[in-house]
């Protein structure tokens, strides 16, 4: 029977007739007969079954075994025994060099029928020895799919004890080493299946031997650890993580992190793979496990290693968000990578440049998957803004992307970055500050934050753009009694000559310090300014004074000397004089006081007292009733709002109004008078009327007249008398909220004139620096500043008469370079950017204004000794002492930059090599126009998207 079954699955007839044929021998295979008929039948259907090489043959075969099988068992069984089952495993089934790759198909068919023969205990135990040779040799994903089929089906040859134990950290070592051949979907997602039943297969033998679990874990951290493999493991790997259970987590974590055994290479280099396997599509749980290893890593205080991590792996997992059946584990992975990195902000700036194009992906795919994760992101990218404000350049195009989507509240905002914080010990990040490879590409140097010291960093950085007062302090001459003044040129000359691109403050800080303020905690930068030019003003009152050289030169004219030898160095930059008048509306005795100021505090005019811009400021004499006029020529005051006019007190002659304006420069310069048209809004022009406009002392504020000896109504109004050389303007935003028992802010847009014009006292200033406060609370938030350097633009010996030069000088206003500085980073900005800032983020409000004095009549003396030292000294030439100092450190740089250059490299060499994570992007790009759902977007698979997203 056996040869007519042969001759006719070899015959040349049509299947349909060779199909008939079969039916005959398999129906007749049902009746009795004798062992050796049924040992043929049973090697031919061996042979079709694992050499038939059409798929029709070995269905032959299969069918006439599982008939011997049932019908006949006896002779079954003793075909089917222990030495052939052997021969097959060890030494395979065919001619040499195409030996079947059927074997383990076939004894998982033949297994069913000797289960209950006395042989079977010998084939399980057998099986159970074979099993674990066989994946020892590292079969392929189909070979090890096959084993795990077989023993799902057939538990009683999974082997047992400590051999169970090793089959399973041999199996992971399996998985470890699976690699897809295919990129086609089909071939992908067969990969895929065989990778899910092998999982499965620990799967089930954990929950029968919980036992088996830990020792699997650690042969699992142990390959993904491992710094000598010159390919990194499969993500299949990650499919293993999921059948662990969770209650096994913390204990897992807890051993992992504290066991000094682990390197922290090794740490880096698990973790890293790990973060990798947000890429595999059927992974669950893996999330979790990846989150609990990073906080794990926190609590032990390793975060060297999750600062290098994050930064390296935080693009690849923002990338799988275009990838719906991967976005919520990879969400929830970078929601923590990002908000647990807040001592930095540089894991979130790796991303800007590819929020705008991820947004726009996920509004087009139009999902629930997609609307979810936009408003997830929307609060994460929130959450950063608060934490790392003072970058609007870089931010504004973000913040245009999501618009439109939900804003959280500040404590939601608040509540997410505290309990995602690796510490809340800030002092422990304060060695991991931004790691800036080079200089900035402007050339200025920042400084590092040394725990929310950003409002001495902004000063600092506005004082030292105030060119005329950093020259003053780097000419100090050594020996000059001036600790404070000293600490500040060293820093001034490590700002202008350092290698570094950022340096440390601490010095200056701790000399500086005012003694009532918090450590750690944030303060108020004007009120740290006023505290810094009070000590360095007292300080040179008892010592030697900054001007001694000019004093000796020859150069410098008598009358120079008289009247500027007798002011200490703040006096001669800062300081300014105001007339206090008060005057009894009884008597009309009017009393008067100077005092010296080094800069203005502007109150905000009551809602329902709005003073425009160009509001007339007039002598002190001539306060009386207010009157509103027209004015006769309209034409004449094109883009400027009418001027008010006070009425002159009787008796005195009327004077003619001089208003406080901004002048009109070019189409830039027009922005505050745009501002100014909104309803409500304020400009600095205004905020300076309404600080030098008349105050009614009345009721419990009545003055008390010397004249009347009593208690009488009075009207009190401030002049300025003597304008400074830099003007300093504080907007007064925080007051003091009795309800909530808070200093809260005033968040009112103030639009801010590049060049100011004070018209009573006949001088003009430009515009230096803005220190921006962004948040809502005096004690919280953050300051960065913009800045410029201003310098003198009329050529020497040209007349100073005090009026405005022509259009070529104002265009140079415009043509000088502003700089961003946020602590440790510098860049390019523009006046655009600082009239704008507010407008894009209602939170970032400037506070505090430089202005530098332009050459006037008023001005002359200052700015010619200025000019003639400058002349003179040229360059401010550096005391020896300093000089070998900032040589030496910068000598120190390089030397720390070649050190950290090869620690870096023998750190992170080991770092899984993934793919390049911007593919993802430009395939998104690329596959716009695409129709159909193949795209990473729909949630499809295109070949070549997928293979992409898994591998």
């Amino acid at each position: 029977m056996d040869k007519i079954l042969e001759a006719v699955v070899m015959s040349s007839y049509p299947n349909n007739v060779k199909q008939g044929l079969v039916r005959r021998v398999i129906e007749a295979a049902k009746q009795p007969m004798d062992s050796e008929q049924c040992w043929s039948m049973l090697e031919l259907s061996t042979k079709l079954y694992l050499t038939g090489d059409t798929k029709y043959k070995r269905e032959i075969g299969k069918e006439v075994l599982e008939v011997y099988g049932h019908y006949h068992p006896e002779e079954f069984e003793e075909f089917f025994n222990v030495r052939f089952l052997l021969s097959l495993l060890q030494e395979g089934y065919g001619p040499l060099g195409k030996r079947s790759h059927y074997v383990l198909d076939y004894i998982q068919l033949g297994l069913q029928f000797v289960l209950e023969s006395p042989s079977a205990n010998s084939i399980f135990s057998l099986l159970r020895i074979e099993v674990l040779r066989k994946v020892c040799e590292r079969p392929s994903p189909k070979q090890c799919a096959k084993i795990s089929k077989l023993l799902i089906q057939h538990p009683q040859c999974i082997p047992t004890g400590k051999h169970q134990v090793l089959f399973c950290q041999q199996l992971i070592r399996c998985i470890g080493q699976f690699q897809c051949v295919s990129e086609g979907e089909e071939a992908i997602m067969e990969f895929l299946e065989q990778v899910n039943k092998v999982s499965g297969l620990l799967q089930r033998i954990w929950r029968a031997q919980t036992s088996a679990i830990l020792p699997s874990l650690k042969e699992l951290f142990t390959i993904i650890s491992s710094t000598e493999e010159q390919e990194a493991p499969s993500n299949a790997l990650a499919s293993v993580v999921q059948f662990v259970p969770l209650e096994l987590m913390d204990g897992v974590i807890r051993n992992l992190t504290n066991d000094d055994s682990i390197t922290d290479v090794q740490m880096m280099t698990a973790i890293g793979r790990m973060i990798d396997w947000v890429s595999w599509p059927l992974g669950k749980h893996i999330d979790k496990w990846i989150i609990a290893l990073l906080k794990g890593l926190a609590a032990v205080k390793k975060f060297s290693i999750l600062i290098e991590v994050t930064l390296s792996k935080i693009e690849k997992v923002f990338s799988k968000l275009l990838y719906p059946i991967v976005r919520e584990g990879a969400l929830s992975v970078l929601q923590y990578m990002l908000l647990s990195f807040q001592h930095s902000h540089e894991a979130f700036h790796l991303l800007l440049p590819h929020i705008p194009r991820l947004v726009a992906s996920l509004k087009k795919e139009d999902s629930n998957s997609a609307t979810s994760s936009l408003e997830q992101l929307a609060e994460l990218i929130h959450c950063m803004f608060f934490r790392f404000s003072g970058f609007p350049d870089l931010y504004e195009p973000v913040l245009e992307a999501i618009k439109a989507l939900p804003v959280p509240n500040e404590d939601r905002i608040k509540h997410l970055l505290g309990q995602n914080a690796w510490t809340s010990q800030k002092n422990e990040l304060a060695c991991f500050y931004p790691r800036l490879a080079s200089k900035s590409e402007t050339g200025k140097i920042g400084l590092i934050n040394l725990g929310n010291t950003c409002y001495m960093n902004s000063i600092i950085q506005s004082l030292f753009m105030a060119s005329d007062f950093r020259h003053s302090v780097l000419n100090l001459t050594e020996g000059n009694s001036q600790p404070l003044m000293t600490k500040l040129q060293w820093l001034f000359a490590f700002l202008e000559h350092s290698q570094r691109p950022a340096i440390s403050p601490e010095s200056f800080l701790s000399a500086s310090w005012p003694p009532w303020f918090t450590p750690g905690a944030q303060q108020d930068c004007s009120e740290y300014l006023k505290y810094l030019l009070d000590r360095l003003h007292e300080e040179e009152k008892t010592g030697k004074r900054i001007y001694q050289k000019l004093k000796e030169s020859t150069l410098m004219s008598q009358a120079v000397e008289h009247h500027y030898l007798n002011k200490t160095l703040i006096e001669k930059m800062f300081g300014g004089k105001m007339m206090t008048k008060i005057r009894c509306l009884k008597c009309l005795n009017v009393s008067s006081r100077e005092e010296a100021f080094t800069d203005l505090s502007l109150a905000f005019p009551p809602s329902d007292k709005h003073i425009r811009g160009s509001t007339s400021v007039l002598p002190v004499e001539e306060i009386g009733p207010q009157l509103i006029e027209p004015p006769e020529n309209p034409s004449q005051l094109t883009g400027s709002p009418w001027i008010r006019r006070k009425a002159p007190m009787a008796g005195q002659p009327a004077a003619r109004p001089v208003p406080v304006e901004t002048l009109a420069k070019d189409p830039l310069s027009s922005f505050g008078e745009q501002a100014r048209a909104a309803k409500d809004s304020r400009s600095v022009p205004d905020l300076i009327n309404y600080f030098l406009s008349p105050e009614r002392l009345t009721a419990e504020n009545r003055y008390h007249c010397e004249k009347c000896a009593s208690l009488q109504d009075a009207e009190k109004v401030a002049e300025l008398t003597e304008g400074p050389h830099y003007l300093i303007l504080t907007l007064l935003r925080f007051s003091f909220d009795p309800r909530t028992m808070k200093r809260k802010k005033i968040l009112d847009n103030v639009s801010i004139p590049v060049v100011l014009k004070l018209g009573f006292m006949s001088v003009v200033y430009d515009l230096c620096s803005v220190v921006v406060h962004s948040g809502i609370s005096s004690e919280s938030g953050h300051y960065y500043c913009y800045s410029r350097e201003c310098t003198d633009t009329v050529p020497h010996g040209q007349p100073r008469d005090g009026a405005p030069k022509p259009a070529s000088d104002k265009q140079l206003d415009f043509e000088i370079q502003w700089y961003l500085f946020n602590d440790t980073r510098v860049s390019f900005s523009s006046f655009e950017s600082v009239s704008n800032v507010t407008s894009f983020f209602p939170k970032d409000t400037a506070y505090v204004l430089f202005y530098r004095q332009r050459p006037g009549r008023q001005s002359c003396l200052l700015h010619e000794a200025l000019a003639e030292a400058g002349r003179l000294h040229g360059e401010p030439s550096l005391h020896k002492d300093l000089m070998e100092a900032i040589s030496k450190d910068n000598i120190l740089y390089l030397q720390e930059q070649e050190k950290e250059a090869r620690n870096r490299a023998a750190y992170i060499s080991a770092l899984p090599k993934s793919p390049l994570w911007w593919r993802d992007f430009d395939r998104d790009k690329d596959d716009d126009n695409s129709s159909g759902g193949c795209s990473p977007a729909a949630g499809g698979g295109g070949s070549g998207s997928f293979h992409g997203l898994v591998f």
